[in-house]
Parts: C-alpha cells; sequence; structure tokens
C-alpha cells in the first residue's frame, strides 16, 4: 500500500479590485525514487499544471469578459469557481485505482463536474486498461453493459435514482472504455452527467465484480 500525499495549487484571481474567479486543484504524490512511482506523480502534476493554466487564462478571460458585461447591463455577478479534487478507490498490490472530479461553475443556475479516471500497476508504471481486467475477452463491453442495464432496472424500480427513458441506447453511445476504477472486488464504470440520465442523478456509477 503507498501512502499517497495531496497536494494542492490554489488562487484566487482578481479583477478591477473584485474576485472574479476562484481555483483550488488537488492532486496525489507518493514519494518515492521509483521509475514507476515517478511517472505516476508526473502524470499527475502535468494534469494539475495544464488546470491551473487553464484556470489562469480561459477561464480568467471568460469570467472577465462576463464580469463587464454584467457590470454595463447592472446585472450580479457571481465569481467563478474550479475545483479538482481526487479519490482514491484501490490502494492494494501495487495497483492503484482513482477519480477525480473537475468542477467548474462559469454563471449560470450551477456549475458542472466532469469525471477522470486512472488505474495504474506501479510494478510496471503503466496504465491499466479496461479489457486486461477481462483478459482481453473481445465481449466484455457486452457482459459490462448487461451488468449495467441489470442495475439500473433495480435502481429505477427501487426509485434509487432517475434515468432517461432511452437510457439503454445512450448507455452503449455513452459508454468510454476509460471511465472506470478500480475497487475492492471489481470495477466502478461511471457515466458523465446528462449520458444516461437527468443533472439530479449526478454521476452514475455501476459497480461491475471481478476477482483480483
Amino acid at each position: 500500500m503507498f501512502d499517497i500525499k495531496v497536494l494542492t495549487i490554489e488562487k484566487n484571481l482578481y479583477y478591477k479590485n473584485n474576485l472574479i474567479l476562484k481555483y483550488r486543484i488537488e492532486f496525489p504524490h507518493i514519494a518515492s525514487n521509483s521509475f514507476s512511482v515517478n511517472k505516476f506523480n508526473y502524470f499527475n502534476q502535468v494534469k494539475a499544471f495544464d488546470l491551473r493554466f487553464y484556470a489562469e487564462k480561459e477561464l480568467f478571460e471568460d469570467a472577465k469578459k462576463l464580469f463587464d458585461y454584467n457590470m454595463a447591463n447592472n446585472f450580479t455577478f457571481s465569481p467563478y469557481e474550479l475545483t479538482y479534487t481526487f479519490t482514491t478507490t484501490y490502494n492494494n498490490n501495487n495497483l492503484i485505482g482513482l477519480y477525480s472530479d473537475q468542477y467548474v461553475y462559469a454563471g449560470g443556475a450551477h456549475g458542472s463536474t466532469i469525471r477522470f479516471s486512472q488505474n495504474w500497476n506501479l510494478s510496471t508504471g503503466s496504465q491499466i486498461s479496461l479489457s486486461s481486467l477481462f483478459h482481453n475477452d473481445c465481449s466484455y463491453i457486452i457482459l459490462i453493459l448487461k451488468e449495467i442495464f441489470h442495475q439500473i432496472e433495480i435502481q429505477s424500480k427501487d426509485k434509487e435514482n432517475f434515468f432517461f427513458e432511452d437510457y439503454a441506447k445512450l448507455a452503449v453511445e455513452n459508454f468510454k472504455v476509460d471511465q472506470f476504477y478500480l475497487v475492492d472486488g471489481g470495477i466502478d464504470v461511471y457515466y458523465q452527467q446528462y449520458d444516461i440520465a437527468p443533472y439530479s442523478s449526478g454521476i452514475p456509477t455501476f459497480t461491475i465484480p471481478l476477482g483480483f
């Protein structure tokens, strides 16, 4: 098991003496001189620095434009916000699974969240593909989708979550092989907001059992 530290980059950005954007970016770091662990650290550091650049350039410019427009038209302005956090879902036998949620508020009624995930074999310093967990069996996507449909039916019946009426079609169309992360005894497969369900249902997630 690795000791995963949380590193943080954060800043408040001002324009005409007004706070118009704040961001907080958290990313994982493992203290080690191992080449494979350094690949993990570098991957996540680059992602964090790319997000900082996006916040301070593109998002900041958008915020300034909206601020000027709102002030000229006597509208209120709510500061833009970007937060990026991660959750470790598996950390055992040199394997790490985690997901990161990137939340952006850029005006309007509410912000939006995009989920990213990564799964590492730190014995080799490489990321784990979904197909490799099913021994590259070409039917693995069909097996996963069948289990997802089964869980949606149960959740809908119990009114645990709400899904679009054409969820089956949407689940097939929006299935991404990189949208999964390791958990104890299996994997969690997820869809982004609005892919198969309304905003109120959040990020739909389905646990697929496996034997590690």
